[in-house]
C-alpha cells in the first residue's frame, strides 16, 4: 500500500509540473510572436494580353517575327502573354524573382507552350542594398523600352532597332546594379505612379551573360559584355531621364536558322556590338521617350549570298500625352521607328529596313483592366537567303485587352 501511495504522488508531481510547464509555453508563445518563415514575404502577381491584328489590314503578306506571330495571314485572336510571377525577399540581402510565360509561341505555327522568362536572385551587398548583384536568367540592361515590362509598354511591340540586340531581352548571366536610396526609390515610383517608366536597375550596371537570348545555351564559352549608365531627376514638375549603354561580344548563327546553301563564317562566330543613347520626358502630363543604337553585327548580303558583319543603326521617338476622365486613365501616343540592320536571332540574319508610324491609345478602366487600340502603317523590306526580295508595305489596325492581377 505504501509502494503504490509513493508511485501514485510521483505521478500526481510529475503531471503538476507538466501542465504548469504546458502553460508556460503558451504564456510564453502568446507574448513572443513566432519569427516570419522566409515564404511569409512572398507575392504573385502577373497579366495577360489577348490581341486580335486583323481589323483594316491592307496586306496580309506583312508580317513581324519579332513582334507579334499572330500578324497577317491566318492570324486570328492570340494570347500574346500569360504570365505569373513570385517574389520576394528570402532575407533582408536577398531577393527572388520567377516569371514563367504560359503563353509563348516558338512559331506561327505553335502557339502557347509555357517558357521560363525570368529566374534570378539578388544578392545585396550592402545594408541599403545600394549595391546588387543580379545572377540568374534576366533582362540585359540594354535599353530603356527592352527593360520597360511589356505590362507598360504603350506600343504593343518593342522598336525593331533595340530589341534586335537581344530577343526577348533576356539572357542568362551576371548583372552587377547600382543606385542610391532615393534614385532606387524614384525609379521604382515612376512604375507605380503608373508614368511607364522601366523599373528599378539601378543607375549603373555591369555584367557578362552568353549572348546566345534567352533559354539557349552558350555556343563559344565568350561571354557578351554590357554596361548602361542612367541619370533620373526632377526638373521642375517634370521627371527626365538620360542614359547611355552598350555590349561587345560573339554571336554564333545556330546551325538551325540557316538556309540550305547560305554562306557563312567557318566558326559561325560573328561581331556582335552595339551602343545606345536614351532620352525619356516621363508624362505629367506630356512625355516624349526617344532611343538610337548603332553598332555592328552578323546580316545577310544576298548580293554575296553570305551572312556578314555589317553595319546596323536606327531608333524611335514616342509622343504621349497622360490625362484622366472620369476616374479612368487614357494615354494616347504615337511613335516612328526605323531600322537598318541585321536580326542575328532570325533566319540567316535576316536583313531588315523598317520605317513605321504607329498611332493609339492606352486606357485603363481600373487597376485590373485596360485596352489598347493603335493604327500602324509599316514599309518593312525583310530578306533572308530563301527570300530575297522581300518588301512589304501595309495598314493594320491593332487590338489588344489586357488583365491584371
Amino acid at each position: 500500500m505504501k509502494y503504490f501511495l509513493f508511485v501514485f504522488n510521483v505521478l500526481f508531481l510529475s503531471c503538476t509540473i507538466l501542465a504548469q510547464s504546458d502553460s508556460l509555453k503558451k504564456t510564453s508563445t502568446l507574448s513572443e510572436p513566432p519569427a516570419n518563415k522566409w515564404y511569409d514575404n512572398f507575392s504573385i502577381r502577373g497579366y495577360m494580353q489577348i490581341r486580335y491584328n486583323r481589323l483594316l489590314e491592307t496586306n496580309e503578306n506583312l508580317g513581324c517575327e519579332q513582334c507579334d506571330r499572330s500578324w497577317g495571314k491566318d492570324g486570328g485572336f492570340f494570347i500574346r502573354r500569360m504570365r505569373v510571377i513570385i517574389f520576394g525577399n528570402i532575407s533582408k540581402n536577398v531577393y527572388l524573382y520567377i516569371q514563367p510565360d504560359f503563353a509563348s509561341s516558338p512559331s506561327s505555327d505553335r502557339l502557347h507552350f509555357t517558357q521560363l522568362r525570368d529566374a534570378y536572385f539578388d544578392l545585396g551587398l550592402d545594408n541599403d542594398n545600394e549595391y546588387r548583384l543580379r545572377i540568374g536568367q534576366s533582362k540585359v540592361p540594354y535599353g530603356f523600352e527592352n527593360m520597360q515590362s511589356s505590362q507598360n509598354r504603350l506600343p504593343l511591340d518593342r522598336n525593331d532597332a533595340l530589341n534586335s540586340a537581344v530577343s526577348n531581352e533576356r539572357d542568362l548571366g551576371a548583372f552587377f546594379y547600382w543606385a542610391p536610396k532615393t534614385k532606387r526609390k524614384l525609379l521604382s515610383s515612376l512604375v507605380n505612379d503608373g508614368l511607364k517608366g522601366s523599373g528599378d536597375y539601378g543607375m549603373f550596371a555591369l555584367g557578362v551573360y552568353n549572348g546566345q537570348t534567352t533559354n539557349n545555351p552558350e555556343l563559344n564559352s565568350e561571354p557578351h559584355i554590357v554596361s548602361r549608365f542612367t541619370y533620373p531627376f526632377e526638373y521642375n514638375d517634370q521627371i527626365m531621364e538620360l542614359g547611355i549603354q552598350g555590349y561587345t561580344g560573339k554571336w554564333v548563327m545556330p546551325k538551325a536558322n540557316l538556309s540550305a546553301g547560305v554562306k557563312t563564317n567557318t566558326d559561325l562566330n560573328y561581331t556582335d556590338q552595339r551602343l545606345a543613347g536614351t532620352f525619356v520626358m516621363y508624362p505629367k502630363p506630356f512625355g516624349i521617350l526617344a532611343e538610337y543604337t548603332v553598332g555592328n553585327g552578323p546580316q545577310f548580303n544576298k548580293i554575296t549570298d553570305s551572312i556578314e558583319v555589317m553595319p546596323l543603326s536606327g531608333g524611335y521617338v514616342t509622343l504621349n500625352y497622360f490625362t484622366i476622365i472620369n476616374q479612368t486613365t487614357l494615354i494616347p501616343f504615337i511613335r516612328y521607328q526605323y531600322y537598318n540592320g541585321g536580326k542575328k536571332h532570325e533566319r540567316d540574319a535576316r536583313s531588315y529596313e523598317v520605317r513605321e508610324v504607329e498611332i493609339g491609345a492606352e486606357w485603363l478602366l481600373n487597376n485590373n483592366f485596360e485596352l489598347v487600340a493603335s493604327y500602324v502603317i509599316s514599309n518593312r523590306r525583310y530578306e533572308d537567303f530563301l527570300k530575297q526580295d522581300n518588301a512589304q508595305e501595309g495598314n493594320l489596325l491593332r487590338m489588344q485587352a489586357q488583365v491584371n492581377f
